[in-house]
């Protein structure tokens, strides 16, 4: 494994049409769909990165920002945009497209963080190019500490949970 990747060289791009099976109640591209499709995505570029068995570990500041509806194409991109032992971030970006006028739209981003399971790897440094990676990449270190104290959060309220059946 190179001991650094460019965003590029981990860069995975899917393009899907909204088709009716996509859409919720309201018209629009339902989330869940949405969110299938882009950890799909992205988990390509994370085993880009590592070259092993990995797991999703936390999708965090997902941002709905327009609306897809009927007809509409979206294209996922995904790369690297941080690194650690054995963690990863790898940022989505979902364009929309209005098919019949060809308007481009930025529909959604988010972060995903996945883990590699394998003992023996070492996931190399992201090396950024453009201003938008070199950009994202920066805030890599603020979003990992982010991330760490949700984490210790949630491990706090867990504790709190009940897990008995409600209904009895």
């Amino acid at each position: 494994m190179p001991k650094t990747l460019t965003c590029k060289q981990t860069l995975a791009i899917t393009n899907h049409r909204i088709l009716n099976g996509d859409l919720n109640e309201h018209g629009t591209l339902f989330g869940g769909r949405l969110m299938e499709i882009l950890d799909a995505t992205a988990s390509v570029t994370a085993q880009r990165a590592c070259r092993s068995h990995l797991v999703t570990a936390a999708l965090d500041n997902v941002q709905f920002i327009a609306p897809f509806t009927l007809d509409d194409a979206m294209c996922i991109e995904t790369y690297l945009t941080g690194s650690g032992t054995r963690s990863m971030e790898v940022f989505v970006k979902i364009i929309g497209e209005k098919m019949l006028t060809g308007e481009r739209f930025l529909g959604a981003t988010a972060f995903i963080t996945f883990v590699a399971t394998d003992d023996d790897v070492t996931i190399p440094a992201v090396k950024p190019e453009s201003d938008e990676e070199i950009y994202l990449c920066r805030g890599y270190s603020k979003r990992k500490q982010q991330r760490q104290l949700n984490y210790q959060a949630q491990k706090d309220m867990k504790q709190h949970l009940s897990l008995k059946q409600p209904w009895l």
